[in-house]
């Protein structure tokens, strides 16, 4: 199972999202290709109910700890509930690009 499928399984069974996107964006690093080390993660899930944002953040963090520990490297996360997700108009913002860590950024 793709490292996509194991985040897309995990969540699914731990918060039974009404909306969830994972997005692959290692291609936006300097990692080889294939690597599935960089994902952006939008969830919404009335199980975060009034949950400030380090809470839900850290509950994701936990479903997904073994992944973290493997070759998952970043998250990049968007949580919400179905309310906030309405506010934002089904809408979160872009990924910024990658500012560095590359293997060209470094001099001899």
């Amino acid at each position: 199972m793709s490292m996509r499928q194991n985040i897309e399984t995990k969540i699914m069974a731990e918060l039974s999202p009404e909306h969830l996107e994972v997005i692959d964006e290692s291609h936006m690093h300097s990692v080889p290709p294939g690597a599935q080390s960089h994902f952006k993660l939008i969830i919404v899930s009335e199980k975060f109910g009034d949950e400030p944002l380090l809470r839900r953040h850290q509950r994701v963090n936990g479903i997904l700890a073994e992944e973290l520990n493997g070759g998952l490297h970043a998250l990049s996360l968007q949580t919400l509930t179905g309310e906030e997700w309405q506010k934002k108009g089904g809408e979160t913002a872009a990924s910024p690009p990658c500012l560095g860590g590359g293997k060209a950024d470094k001099k001899p």
